[in-house]
């Protein structure tokens, strides 16, 4: 549709097209995202804040992503922060 420029003409078939290709994948992530949040909280027992729940799942279902970084990268990123104690 796209190489025929026909995605102009049928605006709305196309749209429709492409939300129907997307929702499976969109609904996939949600579905992975809700069920490590399950995972998380009863293991955890509802003990931790939003932010720290927030921050734990997106490195949990972006796990792909975080096996990049090298674990050397974040043992220094953690050395060179400044202690929170007065």
């Amino acid at each position: 549709m796209v190489e025929t420029r026909r995605d102009k003409v049928f605006l709305l078939v196309y749209m429709l097209i492409k939300l129907a290709l997307t929702i499976l994948v969109a609904t996939a992530k949600v579905e992975r995202a809700f069920s490590a949040m399950h995972i998380a909280k009863n293991r955890l027992r509802n003990r931790m804040g939003d932010q720290w729940m927030n921050d734990n799942l997106v490195a949990y279902i972006e796990k792909d992503v975080f096996a990049d970084v090298e674990n050397e990268d974040i043992i220094d990123m953690f050395q060179k922060m400044k202690t929170r104690r007065c």
